[in-house]
Protein backbone atom coordinates (compact mmCIF):
# COMPACT_ATOMS: atom_id res chain seq x y z
CA UNK A 1 0.00 0.00 0.00
CA UNK A 2 2.98 2.37 1.02
CA UNK A 3 4.48 1.69 -2.43
CA UNK A 4 1.58 2.00 -4.20
CA UNK A 5 1.19 5.76 -2.66
CA UNK A 6 5.01 6.48 -3.39
CA UNK A 7 5.04 5.48 -6.62
CA UNK A 8 4.78 8.81 -8.42
CA UNK A 9 8.06 9.52 -6.21
CA UNK A 10 10.14 6.43 -8.12
CA UNK A 11 10.41 8.26 -11.55
CA UNK A 12 12.91 10.80 -12.12
CA UNK A 13 10.59 12.30 -14.66
CA UNK A 14 8.06 12.64 -11.70
CA UNK A 15 10.67 14.17 -8.85
CA UNK A 16 11.76 16.56 -12.01
CA UNK A 17 8.21 17.65 -12.56
CA UNK A 18 7.25 18.27 -8.59
CA UNK A 19 10.44 19.61 -7.93
CA UNK A 20 9.81 22.49 -10.96
CA UNK A 21 6.00 22.38 -9.51
CA UNK A 22 7.45 23.90 -5.98
CA UNK A 23 9.70 25.99 -8.07
CA UNK A 24 7.21 27.55 -9.87
CA UNK A 25 4.67 28.21 -7.05
CA UNK A 26 6.53 30.51 -5.05
CA UNK A 27 7.33 33.51 -7.60
CA UNK A 28 3.91 33.13 -9.63
CA UNK A 29 1.69 33.09 -5.97
CA UNK A 30 3.89 36.50 -4.98
CA UNK A 31 3.56 37.95 -8.13
CA UNK A 32 -0.18 37.22 -8.43
CA UNK A 33 -1.27 39.15 -5.38
CA UNK A 34 0.58 42.35 -6.89
CA UNK A 35 -1.05 41.37 -10.14
CA UNK A 36 -5.10 41.42 -8.62
CA UNK A 37 -4.88 44.36 -6.67
CA UNK A 38 -3.16 46.37 -9.18
CA UNK A 39 -5.73 44.73 -11.79
CA UNK A 40 -3.49 43.44 -13.92
CA UNK A 41 -5.13 40.40 -14.66
CA UNK A 42 -5.15 40.64 -18.67
CA UNK A 43 -2.09 42.44 -18.23
CA UNK A 44 -0.46 38.83 -17.32
CA UNK A 45 -2.48 37.68 -20.02
CA UNK A 46 -1.41 39.99 -22.65
CA UNK A 47 2.12 39.00 -22.09
CA UNK A 48 2.05 35.63 -21.42
CA UNK A 49 0.50 35.16 -25.46
CA UNK A 50 2.59 37.54 -26.25
CA UNK A 51 6.08 35.56 -25.63
CA UNK A 52 4.94 33.58 -28.46
CA UNK A 53 6.91 35.52 -31.36
CA UNK A 54 9.97 35.91 -29.44
CA UNK A 55 10.14 32.20 -28.80
CA UNK A 56 10.02 31.34 -32.43
CA UNK A 57 12.50 34.31 -33.45
CA UNK A 58 14.93 32.90 -30.73
CA UNK A 59 14.85 29.24 -32.26
CA UNK A 60 15.19 30.85 -36.06
CA UNK A 61 18.45 32.85 -34.51
CA UNK A 62 19.70 30.13 -32.06
CA UNK A 63 19.51 32.07 -29.19
CA UNK A 64 18.12 30.66 -25.80
CA UNK A 65 14.30 30.81 -25.83
CA UNK A 66 13.94 32.62 -22.59
CA UNK A 67 15.57 35.64 -24.02
CA UNK A 68 12.94 35.75 -26.82
CA UNK A 69 10.83 35.52 -24.24
CA UNK A 70 11.54 37.70 -22.00
CA UNK A 71 12.17 40.55 -25.08
CA UNK A 72 8.39 39.58 -26.92
CA UNK A 73 7.40 40.32 -23.11
CA UNK A 74 8.65 43.06 -22.42
CA UNK A 75 8.00 44.63 -25.91
CA UNK A 76 4.07 43.91 -25.68
CA UNK A 77 3.94 45.79 -22.28
CA UNK A 78 5.74 48.81 -23.71
CA UNK A 79 3.77 48.78 -26.85
CA UNK A 80 0.26 48.81 -24.59
CA UNK A 81 1.60 51.44 -22.41
CA UNK A 82 2.91 53.73 -25.38
CA UNK A 83 -0.49 53.34 -27.11
CA UNK A 84 -2.48 53.91 -24.14
CA UNK A 85 -0.71 57.12 -23.69
CA UNK A 86 -1.11 58.14 -27.30
CA UNK A 87 -4.43 57.29 -28.18
CA UNK A 88 -7.88 57.49 -26.51
CA UNK A 89 -8.67 53.99 -26.37
CA UNK A 90 -8.63 52.28 -23.26
CA UNK A 91 -6.09 50.01 -21.73
CA UNK A 92 -7.90 46.78 -21.70
CA UNK A 93 -8.75 47.39 -25.76
CA UNK A 94 -5.49 47.91 -26.25
CA UNK A 95 -4.01 44.98 -24.66
CA UNK A 96 -6.62 42.89 -26.39
CA UNK A 97 -5.63 44.05 -29.63
CA UNK A 98 -1.82 43.74 -28.53
CA UNK A 99 -1.29 39.99 -27.79
CA UNK A 100 -4.20 39.11 -29.84
CA UNK A 101 -1.50 40.48 -32.87
CA UNK A 102 1.39 39.39 -30.96
CA UNK A 103 -0.29 35.77 -30.24
CA UNK A 104 -1.07 35.70 -34.14
CA UNK A 105 2.38 37.06 -35.54
CA UNK A 106 3.54 34.16 -33.44
CA UNK A 107 1.50 31.40 -35.15
CA UNK A 108 1.81 32.65 -38.59
CA UNK A 109 6.12 32.34 -38.07
CA UNK A 110 6.00 28.95 -36.39
CA UNK A 111 3.90 27.69 -39.71
CA UNK A 112 6.55 29.21 -41.57
CA UNK A 113 9.56 27.56 -40.25
CA UNK A 114 10.92 23.76 -39.85
CA UNK A 115 11.06 23.36 -35.89
CA UNK A 116 11.44 20.02 -33.68
CA UNK A 117 9.26 22.24 -31.53
CA UNK A 118 6.02 20.95 -30.41
CA UNK A 119 3.32 23.37 -30.71
CA UNK A 120 1.68 21.76 -27.51
CA UNK A 121 4.72 21.69 -25.62
CA UNK A 122 4.77 25.59 -25.92
CA UNK A 123 0.81 26.35 -25.83
CA UNK A 124 0.32 23.87 -22.63
CA UNK A 125 3.59 23.11 -21.34
CA UNK A 126 5.61 19.65 -21.24
CA UNK A 127 6.14 19.57 -16.93
CA UNK A 128 7.13 15.83 -17.64
CA UNK A 129 9.74 16.91 -19.68
CA UNK A 130 11.29 19.26 -17.58
CA UNK A 131 15.22 18.58 -17.80
CA UNK A 132 18.61 19.84 -15.29
CA UNK A 133 18.08 23.39 -17.64
CA UNK A 134 14.85 24.17 -17.06
CA UNK A 135 14.88 23.31 -13.25
CA UNK A 136 18.21 25.75 -12.75
CA UNK A 137 16.25 28.64 -15.06
CA UNK A 138 13.20 28.08 -13.14
CA UNK A 139 15.33 28.49 -9.59
CA UNK A 140 17.04 31.24 -10.75
CA UNK A 141 14.56 33.64 -11.87
CA UNK A 142 12.57 32.28 -8.92
CA UNK A 143 14.78 33.08 -6.45
CA UNK A 144 15.50 36.66 -8.54
CA UNK A 145 11.66 37.42 -8.43
CA UNK A 146 10.50 35.90 -5.24
CA UNK A 147 13.57 38.07 -3.17
CA UNK A 148 13.01 41.70 -5.26
CA UNK A 149 9.19 41.56 -4.54
CA UNK A 150 9.87 40.72 -0.80
CA UNK A 151 11.99 43.51 -0.58
CA UNK A 152 9.92 45.87 -1.96
CA UNK A 153 6.76 44.57 -1.23
CA UNK A 154 5.47 47.88 0.75
CA UNK A 155 7.08 49.90 -2.38
CA UNK A 156 4.74 47.43 -4.62
CA UNK A 157 1.97 47.65 -2.58
CA UNK A 158 1.60 51.76 -2.40
CA UNK A 159 1.96 52.05 -6.22
CA UNK A 160 -1.12 49.62 -6.69
CA UNK A 161 -3.06 51.34 -4.41
CA UNK A 162 -2.43 55.18 -4.79
CA UNK A 163 0.37 55.92 -8.06
CA UNK A 164 -0.06 59.42 -6.64
CA UNK A 165 0.77 58.95 -3.10
CA UNK A 166 3.74 56.49 -3.75
CA UNK A 167 5.13 59.76 -6.18
CA UNK A 168 4.68 62.42 -3.57
CA UNK A 169 6.44 60.17 -1.00
CA UNK A 170 9.49 60.19 -2.97
CA UNK A 171 9.45 56.52 -4.69
CA UNK A 172 10.30 56.40 -8.69
CA UNK A 173 6.42 55.32 -9.76
CA UNK A 174 7.98 54.43 -13.28
CA UNK A 175 10.46 52.33 -12.35
CA UNK A 176 8.40 50.37 -9.88
CA UNK A 177 5.30 50.28 -13.16
CA UNK A 178 8.05 48.39 -15.50
CA UNK A 179 9.67 47.20 -12.80
CA UNK A 180 6.69 45.07 -11.96
CA UNK A 181 5.88 44.48 -15.78
CA UNK A 182 9.79 43.13 -16.00
CA UNK A 183 9.03 40.32 -13.14
CA UNK A 184 6.27 39.32 -14.82
CA UNK A 185 7.53 38.81 -18.14
CA UNK A 186 10.31 36.94 -16.21
CA UNK A 187 7.62 34.95 -14.56
CA UNK A 188 6.58 33.72 -17.19
CA UNK A 189 9.80 32.72 -18.91
CA UNK A 190 10.26 30.71 -15.58
CA UNK A 191 6.95 28.77 -15.98
CA UNK A 192 6.87 28.69 -19.81
CA UNK A 193 8.32 24.81 -20.10
CA UNK A 194 6.20 23.59 -17.24
CA UNK A 195 2.70 24.77 -17.48
CA UNK A 196 3.31 26.54 -21.54
CA UNK A 197 1.57 30.06 -22.45
CA UNK A 198 -1.98 29.44 -22.30
CA UNK A 199 -1.86 28.37 -18.74
CA UNK A 200 0.87 30.56 -17.25
CA UNK A 201 -2.04 33.23 -16.78
CA UNK A 202 -3.76 30.82 -14.49
CA UNK A 203 -0.75 30.89 -11.82
CA UNK A 204 -0.54 34.23 -11.98
CA UNK A 205 -4.44 35.10 -10.86
CA UNK A 206 -5.54 32.05 -9.32
CA UNK A 207 -3.51 32.52 -6.27
CA UNK A 208 -4.00 35.74 -5.45
CA UNK A 209 -7.44 35.87 -5.77
CA UNK A 210 -7.88 33.29 -3.88
CA UNK A 211 -6.27 34.94 -1.18
CA UNK A 212 -8.16 37.64 -1.49
CA UNK A 213 -11.30 36.37 -0.68
CA UNK A 214 -9.88 34.54 2.23
CA UNK A 215 -8.05 37.88 4.07
CA UNK A 216 -7.78 41.64 4.20
CA UNK A 217 -4.41 41.52 5.13
CA UNK A 218 -2.00 41.61 2.80
CA UNK A 219 0.99 39.64 4.51
CA UNK A 220 -1.65 36.83 4.77
CA UNK A 221 -2.20 37.45 1.71
CA UNK A 222 1.39 36.48 0.60
CA UNK A 223 1.77 33.14 2.80
CA UNK A 224 -1.78 31.87 1.66
CA UNK A 225 -0.94 32.27 -1.97
CA UNK A 226 2.24 30.57 -1.90
CA UNK A 227 0.62 27.93 0.30
CA UNK A 228 -2.33 27.31 -1.60
CA UNK A 229 -0.12 27.15 -4.79
CA UNK A 230 2.45 24.88 -3.52
CA UNK A 231 -0.20 22.35 -2.13
CA UNK A 232 -2.26 22.39 -5.83
CA UNK A 233 0.53 22.25 -7.60
CA UNK A 234 1.87 19.24 -5.52
CA UNK A 235 -1.44 17.72 -5.84
CA UNK A 236 -1.82 18.22 -9.42
CA UNK A 237 1.51 16.23 -10.44
CA UNK A 238 0.54 13.32 -8.10
CA UNK A 239 -2.78 12.78 -9.32
CA UNK A 240 -2.03 14.14 -13.22
CA UNK A 241 -0.53 10.54 -12.83
CA UNK A 242 -3.50 8.24 -11.45
CA UNK A 243 -5.69 10.32 -14.16
CA UNK A 244 -3.09 9.54 -16.48
CA UNK A 245 -3.61 13.49 -17.42
CA UNK A 246 -0.75 16.81 -18.10
CA UNK A 247 0.25 17.87 -14.67
CA UNK A 248 -0.35 21.40 -16.05
CA UNK A 249 -3.41 20.90 -16.92
CA UNK A 250 -4.33 19.55 -13.30
CA UNK A 251 -2.90 21.76 -11.63
CA UNK A 252 -4.91 24.56 -12.75
CA UNK A 253 -8.15 22.74 -12.15
CA UNK A 254 -7.42 22.51 -8.80
CA UNK A 255 -6.80 25.89 -8.01
CA UNK A 256 -9.67 26.58 -10.29
CA UNK A 257 -12.04 24.35 -8.02
CA UNK A 258 -10.16 26.26 -4.45
CA UNK A 259 -11.41 28.96 -6.13
CA UNK A 260 -14.93 28.09 -5.81
CA UNK A 261 -14.54 27.13 -2.79
CA UNK A 262 -13.46 30.18 -1.09
CA UNK A 263 -15.60 32.35 -3.06
CA UNK A 264 -18.46 29.82 -1.79
CA UNK A 265 -17.10 30.15 2.06
CA UNK A 266 -17.28 33.72 1.91
CA UNK A 267 -21.24 34.03 0.72
CA UNK A 268 -21.88 31.72 3.39
CA UNK A 269 -20.14 33.75 6.00
CA UNK A 270 -21.31 36.64 4.81
CA UNK A 271 -25.03 35.29 4.70
CA UNK A 272 -24.29 34.72 8.16
CA UNK A 273 -23.22 38.24 8.90
CA UNK A 274 -26.37 39.57 7.81
CA UNK A 275 -28.72 37.00 9.66
CA UNK A 276 -26.79 37.91 12.84
CA UNK A 277 -27.11 41.82 12.45
CA UNK A 278 -30.82 41.51 10.88
CA UNK A 279 -33.11 43.77 13.47
CA UNK A 280 -35.50 41.61 15.46
CA UNK A 281 -39.51 42.19 14.21
CA UNK A 282 -41.33 44.50 16.66
CA UNK A 283 -43.62 42.58 18.54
Amino acid sequence: MIDTLFAPFQFPFMQNAFLIAVLISVPTAILSCFVVLKGWSLMGDAISHAVLPGIVLAYVLGIPLIFGAFAAGMTCALATGYLQAHSRVKQDTVMGVVFSGMFGLGLVIYTKIETNMHLDHILFGNMLGIGSGDLATAGIIAVVVAGILLVKWRDFLLHAFDPAQARAVGLRVAWLHYGLLALISLTIVAVLKAVGIILAIGLLIAPGAIAFLVTKRFVHMLWIAVAVTCLASISGVYASFWLDSAPAPTIILILSAVFVAAFVHKLWRAGRTEQRTEPLPAP
